[in-house]
């Protein structure tokens, strides 16, 4: 009988969700189900997907709100955001993905239009485009931020870690200096560790070759959990 109840009641949730809690992607301008409603039919399952930051979650909302970083609702505004980065930065190179099972933004700075090779000084013809980026950053604050370096396997380890590690301070040094709250960002060198191509070709080299900026929202809800902890 207890199983039989569970079963509705997931049913009910379910039905709900089909009916009140779609909105229109306005990326693609399909109708699917929000963000925010996924989270609240499946909340622990969902909020486990959103692993992998920098420290911790609970202590980096906590640090981030004194920052002054403020909840929302991550469902629309998470969609509306991913449109205008692509649209701000289409044509530079940068890739704008859902990441997470489309919890968290990945914004993918490529190497040859954001740094010299072996260098950790930001190129100034890519700053514009960085600038977009924080001002969507600023615009947006709801929401954490990971910055990730990542070489390809040419050179030694420890040069590759110590580049990535370089790389990644600076692009979360500029975003600081462009008005995004110090308070919500982390930044971290992986060398050449993480791999999305194969390092024996050139094309997969310059693949690897990358700073990650890893936006991750958080709800007010959410802010009030780790308040509470």
């Amino acid at each position: 009988m207890k199983k039989s109840r569970m079963i509705v009641a997931s049913f009910a949730a379910l039905s709900l969700v089909g009916v009140s809690a779609c909105v229109t992607d306005p990326n693609t301008g399909e109708r699917k189900i929000s963000r925010t409603a996924i989270g609240g039919v499946g909340g622990a399952a969902a909020g486990a997907l959103l692993g992998g930051l920098i420290g911790g979650k609970t202590g980096r909302i906590i640090g981030a709100v004194g920052g002054g970083a403020v909840g929302g609702v991550v469902g629309y505004k998470m969609d509306q955001q991913i449109k205008e980065l692509r649209e701000s930065t289409a044509g530079s190179g940068v890739d704008v993905t859902e990441v997470d099972n489309g919890q968290a933004i990945l914004v993918n700075l490529p190497d040859g239009v954001t740094f010299d090779v072996g260098s950790a000084t930001l190129k100034p013809a890519f700053r514009s485009t960085l600038n977009d980026v924080a001002g969507s950053l600023v615009q947006y604050p709801n929401s954490l931020i990971d910055v990730y370096g990542h070489t390809d396997s040419t050179g030694s380890d420890s040069f590759n870690q110590g580049l990535s590690e370089r790389r990644a301070q600076t692009v979360a040094n500029y975003l600081t200096s462009q008005g995004v709250n110090t308070a919500r960002i982390r930044w971290q060198g992986f060398g050449e560790t993480m791999p999305v191509a194969d390092n024996s070709t050139e094309e997969g080299r310059r693949l690897n070759r990358r700073v990650e900026i890893k936006i991750i929202p958080i709800s007010q809800e959410e802010i009030n959990a780790a308040q509470n902890q």
